[in-house]
């Protein structure tokens, strides 16, 4: 359990207090006097002016709130005094558009007098499909396009009144449809529209009447105020992407606000924030507040002059320790002190001064781990949500995936539908390395891990680099001597050569040095210090370096956050080295950047070094797909479509398929189902019952099946890989290829083959 710290514990600082208070002892009785009479003043006259305070501050707040809650009582008192209005003039206007069977013309001799007024500066005539027949006046400011797309959303909600905005114009609007067979209302002829504009003059009326700043907001844009154009711009950016805050500060003028949306429900919304000033309630205040201020300043002052001219001899040294002990507190470890002579002042100084020195190193080193352990939780969060959405994600694009393969064979070449379906596959297939790179960042995609020797791996590789780098770089690998061996997918280690190798490509438009190395590292406790969170130990280093243009502190501390990128929109995802980081942190390892702008860049790859023999990473034949297939698939899937998807392909495949929406209806099929089942393809996550525990528990009853999971990704804890050692693994999204590929694996049809790694990471990064 934690302990409360006690004051004046066995620190640094409290051996200061100590000898501090043992000083202050020993202090005459009018020193002591003087000082207590000083502090007494200053504590009285602090008090009294942090109760009146208090008190005018809270009476002025109120007299704000009450003057902001009756603006807006003005303003709706208003505003149905002029739909009220409004709505007489659309009565009239829907009679003679009546009268005129529709005519366009009506619009034009009701702009003229008398009709045209300050309750009416807008005139719509819609026909009764909504499509707007007339409206006045026509200007550049109000298309035709944006009033029929208002008008139609008002006809679909049934509103009668609300608001229309166009560019920075806003009108207050009544509609009201007109019939062919009044008062039955039953055949509509159409709808007239008459609307009021809220202008800059009509704004300045409404702060006039209520005493206060009006602002009508449309979403995240002010479009009428009666604030001034800096204060406008001003206020557009505090509110942007928030809600409107109760205190608001513009310039160096506080405001009281209050809002009320004009159409509730709507997005964006609009809505009106009436501000009130503090500045005119609080200047009583602030009188009052410099009056007492002012005697207290005094009474202050004339103690402070007392005390100094008695103690200032004898305190001074003490004084000046005592204010390098305050500078500390602060963080201030360069304050200058004092420590002439012999006496006790001067020995506790430098004693101080030694400490401060001890403490400042501890500042130090604890402002180092703070900043790593905050880098770490960033990271964290960030590999928790960037994992959440490819496991959503994925679902879909297997849905996506697999019905366009299914379309694409069903589909003649000739067809003029076969590119599309073809460009859908494309897309869902670079979608999926995405998630792919996600899943790497946050450490939940599958790993096969092998006993590799990196020279091998890079030297392989060499024939594929020099295909992605340019001919004016010169590129050179020098592999270290004697290297040990590492555990890590050998798949991933090639994504993280060739993403580190693009990277620095990138980072060289005008040519330059590229240079891989590999080498055995020893790390100890002082070389840890320098690459955190390294730990001591043997590692197997691999270094890339470029020449290129370097990065500063603050692109540094960003480089590894996924979709996070310096270049040019569309050139770039930003997943490259989220996905480095991903694999290293996932492998046991841990990547350093060194790196300055104009110096070119270094990273540094420390994977831990293993004593096993190294495993051939080369791909086995495999052996041509059976014709004929007569095992039984139970296929357990809580996604309807992904359920029906996997069973279409099984199926195609020859299997006799079962389907369970979750664990607990697969379970039950097997209880009462009389045939064998073969084989167990589930998800990992499911409702009632999930995958690992349905195939613990069907182990009892056919001991014989096997199992496969698919999941969209790897589940980040402790358990993750217990379940894989005794089944087989299909990542979503997965096509009809892949899942009857693992399903004949399972069941010994075919032996398990590693795919082209280095053309599938060179297909990632061009695009295909």
């Amino acid at each position: 359990m934690e302990q409360t710290p006690r004051s004046g514990g066995t620190g640094p600082i409290g051996t200061i207090q100590r000898i501090l208070k043992r000083l202050l002892t020993s202090l005459r009785l009018r020193t002591k006097f003087l000082l207590s009479l000083v502090l007494v003043t200053a504590g009285l006259t602090c008090v009294t002016l942090l109760v009146v305070h208090r008190y005018a501050a809270v009476q002025a707040q109120r007299e704000i709130e009450a003057g902001a809650r009756n603006a807006m009582l003005t303003f709706q008192v208003l505003q149905h005094q002029q739909q009220i209005a409004l709505s007489r003039k659309a009565d009239l206007l829907a009679t003679l558009a009546y009268m005129r069977n529709g005519d366009a013309t009506t619009i034009q001799d009701v702009s003229e007098d008398p009709w045209q007024s300050d309750e009416c500066s807008l005139f719509v005539l819609a026909d009764r499909k909504g499509k707007i027949v007339a409206l006045r006046p026509a200007i550049t400011d109000f298309p035709v396009q944006n009033a029929e797309k208002m008008l139609s959303r008002a006809l679909k909600d049934g509103a009668r009144a609300g608001w229309w905005l166009s560019g920075r114009r806003l009108y207050q609007v009544v509609l009201q449809p007109y019939y062919a067979d009044a008062p039955l209302n039953k055949t509509l002829l159409g709808t007239v529209v008459v609307g009021r504009e809220i202008d800059a003059r009509r704004a300045s009326d409404l702060g006039r009447i209520s005493s206060s700043q009006v602002v009508f907001r449309y979403g995240d844009n002010i479009v009428g105020s009666t604030l001034s154009p800096f204060q406008e711009q001003e206020l557009a950016e505090l509110l942007k992407g928030r809600p409107t805050p109760e205190q608001i500060q513009i310039n160096s003028e506080r405001f009281f606000a209050s809002s009320i949306e004009l159409n509730p429900g709507a997005n964006p919304a609009l809505s009106l924030t009436v501000l009130k000033s503090y500045d005119e309630s609080m200047a009583s205040l602030i009188r009052l507040n410099h009056l007492l201020l002012g005697v207290g300043l005094v009474a202050m002052l004339a103690g402070v002059a007392v005390a100094f001219v008695v103690s200032d001899r004898f305190t001074r040294p003490l004084a000046s320790l005592v204010e390098g002990v305050r500078a500390v507190e602060r963080g201030d470890f360069a304050y200058p002190l004092e420590a002439d002579g012999s006496d006790e002042v001067a020995q506790v100084t430098r004693a101080f001064d030694g400490m401060r020195s001890t403490l400042q190193k501890n500042e130090s080193q604890r402002e180092q781990l703070e900043n790593q352990l905050r880098q770490s939780q960033k990271m964290d969060a960030l590999g928790r949500l960037a994992g959440g959405v490819a496991h959503d994600f994925n679902n879909l694009l297997t849905i996506i995936k697999g019905h366009s393969d299914l379309l694409l064979e069903r589909l003649k070449p000739a067809d003029s539908l076969h590119q599309s379906c073809r460009q859908i596959v494309k897309a869902a297939d670079r979608a999926a390395s995405l998630t792919r790179q996600l899943l790497a960042f946050c450490r939940m995609q599958l790993l096969q891990p092998k006993v590799l020797d990196l020279n091998t791996v890079v030297s392989e590789m060499c024939s594929l680099l020099k295909r992605l780098v340019r001919e004016d770089i010169a590129f050179t690998f020098q592999a270290g001597e004697s290297l040990g061996r590492i555990k890590a997918d050998p798949g991933q280690i090639e994504q993280v050569i060739v993403n580190l190798t693009v990277n620095a490509c990138d980072a060289m438009p005008e040519g330059g040095r590229l240079t891989i190395e590999t080498s055995n590292v020893i790390v100890d406790e002082v070389f840890a210090t320098t690459r955190p969170p390294l730990q001591p130990g043997p590692y197997v280093l691999l270094a890339v370096t470029d020449t290129g243009c370097g990065m500063d502190a603050a692109t540094r501390a960003r480089i590894f956050e996924p979709f996070f990128t310096t270049k040019e929109q569309g050139k770039g995802t930003g997943l490259g080295l989220a996905t480095v980081y991903g694999v290293v942190k996932q492998s046991g390892g841990c990547i350093w950047v060194d790196s300055e702008p104009s110096r070119g860049s270094r990273f540094e790859i420390y994977l831990p070094r293993v004593e096993e023999r190294a495993e051939s990473v080369r791909p086995r034949e495999i052996p041509a797909t059976l014709a004929h297939r007569r095992e039984t698939v139970l296929i357990a899937e809580d996604e309807d479509e992904v359920r029906e998807l996997a069973c279409e392909f099984a199926r195609s495949a020859g299997y006799t398929v079962l389907t369970a929406k979750d664990g607990a209806e697969a379970l039950a099929i097997v209880e009462r189902s009389g045939q064998p089942i073969h084989l167990l393809l589930t998800d990992v996550v499911m409702p009632k019952m999930r995958g690992p525990e349905l195939a613990e528990r069907l182990k009892f009853l056919r001991t014989d099946m096997k199992t496969v999971y698919m999941s969209g990704y790897l589940e980040y804890n402790k358990s993750s890989g217990h379940y894989l050692e005794e089944g087989f693994f299909l990542q979503k999204p997965f096509s009809r290829d892949t899942l009857v590929r693992k399903v004949d694996e399972a069941l010994g049809h075919e032996q398990s083959g590693a795919v082209d790694r280095l053309s599938r990471s060179l297909r990632e990064h061009s695009g295909e």
